[in-house]
């Protein structure tokens, strides 16, 4: 019963800067499709001239490459501090079911871990469970895994056997 030391690992660094990498690309390629889309409607459509049909394509292109770069930028770190999971709900919201686990820090402070239409989570999680929150990956560490059986990836959320030492989707390491 511990929290890992796995959590300087590398292999979180360089996920971090991929999931970056890969939204600019996934930006810049929804760019170009939008410019060329709207280039051949102007050009072989008769809705509307070519020179509105690119101006059109080329706000939008810039809207998406804005969304883009904000997306792989404005990943703050936030502090890392430990918790206790206080409570956990059951909502039904529209049609959905919402999974709550509240986890508290210092007597005060509470945060949400919301999940819908899935309680895996929401089951992994029990009342008194001691959590860290690990910021530079927003995501969550319990302290005792003894009784568990499988492991979620700190990184990429994967749900693992709890027997594996990386993650199989991402290969990052598991925090146990």
């Amino acid at each position: 019963m511990a929290y890992s030391r796995k959590i300087y690992d590398p292999a979180f660094d360089k996920y971090l800067k991929n999931t970056s990498t890969y939204r600019l690309q996934f930006s810049f390629g929804l760019a170009v499709i939008v410019v060329v889309g709207f280039y051949l409607y102007g050009k072989y459509g008769n809705a509307m001239e070519l020179s509105e049909a690119v101006l059109i394509g080329a706000v939008l292109a810039g809207m998406f490459l804005f969304i883009g770069v904000y997306s792989a930028y404005s990943t703050r770190r936030e502090p890392t501090w430990d918790g206790v999971v206080v409570d956990k709900k059951i909502l039904e919201h529209k049609g959905n079911t919402i999974f709550l686990v509240c986890v508290e820090k210092d007597g005060y402070y509470k945060r949400e871990i919301k999940v819908e239409n899935d309680a895996t989570l929401y089951d992994y999680y029990q009342i008194g469970d001691k959590v860290r929150y690990h910021g530079k990956l927003r995501t969550y560490e319990k302290f005792d895994k003894s009784g568990d059986t499988i492991i979620f990836c700190n990184a990429c959320s994967f749900m693992n056997y709890i027997e594996e030492d990386e993650c199989i989707k991402c290969g990052c390491p598991l925090l146990k």
